[in-house]
């Protein structure tokens, strides 16, 4: 058994899953539901089995066992999967080089992040980082935030970077998003003359950076990494792997704009704070945020404090109704002054921010407010255009509750009837993601019942791969492809996963397997091997009843067609048929051992 089976042998997939999306258990079994956490949906669909250690989600399809849950939630490649549960777990990970050529090539990506860093550091440092410096702390940002955020200088010249990395080669040096390439094949850094801020994977390693432009006459404010090798804007966001500690603790996250709001923030105690790498946010960067802070069944909350002119507040709103599709709580801290956080922790301290952020405002009043600005509240078409703003944004809340408590709030705001709006509410359900129609419901319910035996106990596979070893049983069952790989798989040798079986069968028997698998059907782990054995039993008493029927219908043919001799021969079948069944309904008739 290698590592990685060791490895799983001692992870229980539900409490791992259970670190990510609250889970609900289904039954006396080892199954449970949840919202998925791969697609954005009201009604749970995302199943998962202990016993098989195996997830499914019903709705997007996504599937597969926990170390295929992790990869996908955490981006990592499979090596880092087994280090960052091992690690998480307590479980030694032996000493090992990585050997294949992916697992190489990112490990030296990391190394050109790690690098970049360090040398961005060492110019802000340096007597040529003096403006930089004098900038930054004219933002009244202190030596230890420095330090600790890493925030650097880019060389103006544009081959700094392209000498330090030259052993690494130029197709990896422009995979790494750190060197670019001119039209006539030129090497430059991709960052010049910039403000430095390295961006990190939740792992805490440089994956990329943000810089800041510190001449007036750069077109772009800010700069970011290109998405590639290591970097993907659309799933980082500045800070994470500092902040997750605290937002889980504390079931909350804060959202600001800027490096700058979050190093500000940060500094004055709240350590839950995070901002997008870029002005767009994604549902992968939503769901990350809900990740930390949903925890026990508790949704969590984000607080949305971003600046306060038009862009902000546009971006606020956009940003209400995607936690709002997650489920999530959305409060707003609107900073007065139209100052920005960084700048009113400037201006008026750290304990002044924390009092505002004790007391941030429901999104749904927050919108109401800014509804206020946007249309004649004193007309009628001002009210309906009013109720046109807000809709879209009601839509996204799942919880009933909370969806009948702002209809009573949009029709006192709004001066419209009550009943009209509650009306519109029932009248537009919140979208799903459509569950694909059920395959497994023509298989025969003695095979269903079979296969559930199998999956919920080695007993059951053991007792089955003994009784079909003098026997064809196997060859009259609908679902034999599927039985062949559960028998022939060596549990000697591997641990029994049910990833392992599914990677075997084509689409439609995957789907058969894993709608069977997360079914309520009554098998219990202690009874399995004796109902397993029944099952099968019946199947091939079930096939040869009917071959008898089919040789006894031969036989009538034969003797009306004055074929005596082929009547006599096809009797001969008969009856070893009838003796074949008579002898397997007397085995069954035996006390069972296993």
């Amino acid at each position: 058994m290698d590592f990685a089976e060791q490895l799983k042998s001692q992870l229980n997939i539900v409490e791992v899953i259970q670190q990510y999306v609250p889970l609900k258990r289904q039954g006396s079994g080892q199954r449970y539901v949840g919202l998925c956490p791969f697609h954005s949906e009201n009604t749970p669909s995302f199943n998962v089995n202990g016993s098989v250690g195996y997830y499914k989600c019903f709705g997007c399809q996504a599937g597969g066992d926990v170390f295929k849950f992790i990869q996908e939630r955490e981006n990592l490649t499979f090596p880092e999967t087994l280090k960052l549960l091992a690690e998480r777990y307590g479980i030694p990970m032996p000493e090992r080089r990585p050997d294949d050529a992916e697992s190489q090539k990112r490990a030296a990506l990391f190394e050109m992040q790690e690098i970049a860093a360090g040398t961005f550091q060492d110019n802000f440092r340096a007597s040529g980082g003096a403006d930089a410096r004098k900038y930054v702390e004219g933002r009244n940002v202190s030596k230890e935030s420095m330090d600790e955020f890493r925030i650097g200088l880019a060389d103006a010249t544009g081959q700094q970077l392209v000498k330090k990395l030259q052993k690494f080669g130029a197709a990896l040096m422009e995979e790494s998003g750190l060197v670019g390439k001119s039209e006539d094949g030129r090497l430059y850094d991709y960052f010049r003359g910039r403000l430095m801020f390295p961006i990190h994977n939740e792992a805490g390693k440089v994956i990329g950076f943000g810089g800041r432009a510190l001449r007036p006459d750069e077109k772009a404010k800010y700069l970011n990494s290109p998405s590639k090798g290591l970097y993907n804007k659309s799933a980082v966001l500045y800070n994470l792997h500092r902040a997750k500690i605290e937002a889980r603790k504390n079931s909350r996250m804060v959202l600001v704009e800027g490096y700058m709001d979050v190093i500000g923030v940060y500094a004055a105690g709240i350590k839950e704070v995070v901002a997008a790498s870029g002005t767009a946010f994604h549902a992968d960067q939503v769901r990350m945020v809900k990740r930390q802070v949903s925890q026990s069944g508790n949704a969590g909350q984000v607080i949305l404090n971003f600046d306060s002119d038009k862009a902000g507040g546009d971006s606020t709103e956009k940003r209400i109704v995607s936690f709002l599709a997650e489920g999530m709580r959305v409060k707003v801290l609107e900073i007065p002054g139209e100052l920005d956080p960084d700048e009113y922790i400037q201006q008026n301290g750290a304990d002044a921010y924390r009092k505002l952020l004790d007391h941030p405002v429901s999104y749904f009043h927050w919108l109401a407010d800014r509804t206020r600005n946007k249309f004649d509240m004193s007309t009628v078409e001002g009210r309906v255009d009013a109720f046109k703003f807000l809709w879209p944004t009601i839509q996204q809340v799942s919880d009933r509750l909370e969806r009948s408590a702002i209809a009573d709030e949009v029709a006192g705001y709004l001066n419209l009837d009550r009943d009209t709006i509650r009306q519109q509410f029932k009248k537009t359900p919140r979208a799903e993601v459509p569950r694909p129609r059920s395959v497994s419901s023509a298989v025969p319910p003695n095979e269903k019942l079979l296969l559930a035996c199998l999956l919920a106990s080695a007993d059951a596979r053991t007792a089955i791969r003994h009784y079909v070893g003098g026997s064809d049983a196997l060859k009259l069952l609908e679902l034999r492809t599927i039985f062949t790989a559960i028998v022939n798989f060596d549990e000697q040798v591997h641990q029994f996963a049910l990833e392992d079986i599914v990677n075997q069968l084509d689409p439609h028997f995957q789907r058969v397997l894993t709608e069977i698998g997360f079914g309520e059907l009554p098998v219990s782990e202690e009874g399995a091997a004796g109902q397993a054995v029944d099952c099968l039993r019946a199947l091939e008493a079930k096939a040869i009843a009917a071959e008898i029927e089919i040789a006894r219908r031969k036989v009538q043919e034969l003797e009306r067609a004055g074929d005596m001799a082929g009547a006599m021969k096809a009797a001969e079948e008969l009856n070893s048929l009838q003796r074949r069944l008579i002898a397997m309904q007397r085995k069954a008739e035996t006390p069972k051992s296993f």
